[in-house]
């Protein structure tokens, strides 16, 4: 029995030269999928360090001259922004890395810039009024390898060394001077309702 061979018809150079350059390209997209996939496994699990490394390319996301990352997620208001003479008002929800919340505003909470970790206070005031932005701060602008103890179970509120996300939401801000002048006005009030009270022995 005799097998007759049918020949492939020659195809065209032009064909080749596409045909190679598709292979080539869905080869490429594979490696960078690939590759992508690997980096995102590495900044879940790997340091803080490698973590913003791939974090800061994000989209959306910005790295400050400190090494804070934030991403906007409501522009506000726009205009003027807090600074260490002012009070701001917030609201704000903090989580570690692996999504644990540590620490969650019931309320909007005054906050003093200058009295925070520095990653937080320079966080801030970045924020117009009625923004809300995510931040992404390391341990060296946060607590660091000493967080405080929380005194509700005597332990570290977070790990050493923890990278904090904050999802912060600026209410308000005010000079702090016209805080400190109104709390006066009140104590002032308040001292002379009690120096016009009568005594005691003359009330009816």
């Amino acid at each position: 029995m005799s097998i007759t061979a049918v020949p492939i018809a020659p195809v065209k150079r032009g064909y080749l030269v596409w045909l190679w350059i598709g292979i080539a390209a869905a080869v490429l997209a594979g490696v960078g999928l690939a590759w992508k996939g690997t980096a995102a496994v590495v900044a879940d699990t790997g340091s803080n360090a490698q973590f913003l490394s791939f974090n800061g390319g994000q989209k959306g996301v910005t790295t400050t001259a400190s090494g804070l990352q934030y991403k906007v997620l409501t522009e506000g208001n726009g205009g003027r922004t807090p600074t260490n003479e002012d009070l701001v008002l917030v609201n704000y929800k903090g989580t570690l890395r692996d999504g644990t919340t540590f620490d969650e505003s019931r309320q909007p909470t005054p906050m003093d810039p200058t009295q925070v970790v520095p990653g937080f206070g320079e966080a801030v005031k970045l924020m117009p009024k009625g923004a809300k932005y995510r931040f992404w701060i390391k341990p060296e602008l946060a607590y660091g390898s000493t967080p405080p103890i929380d005194p509700r179970t005597g332990q570290p509120g977070v790990p050493a060394d923890a990278l904090l996300i904050f999802d912060v939401e600026l209410v308000d801000f005010v000079p702090k001077a016209v805080v400190q002048q109104m709390q006066m006005q009140q104590m002032m009030q308040s001292q002379g309702r009690a120096g016009s009270e009568p005594a005691p022995s003359q009330r009816p």
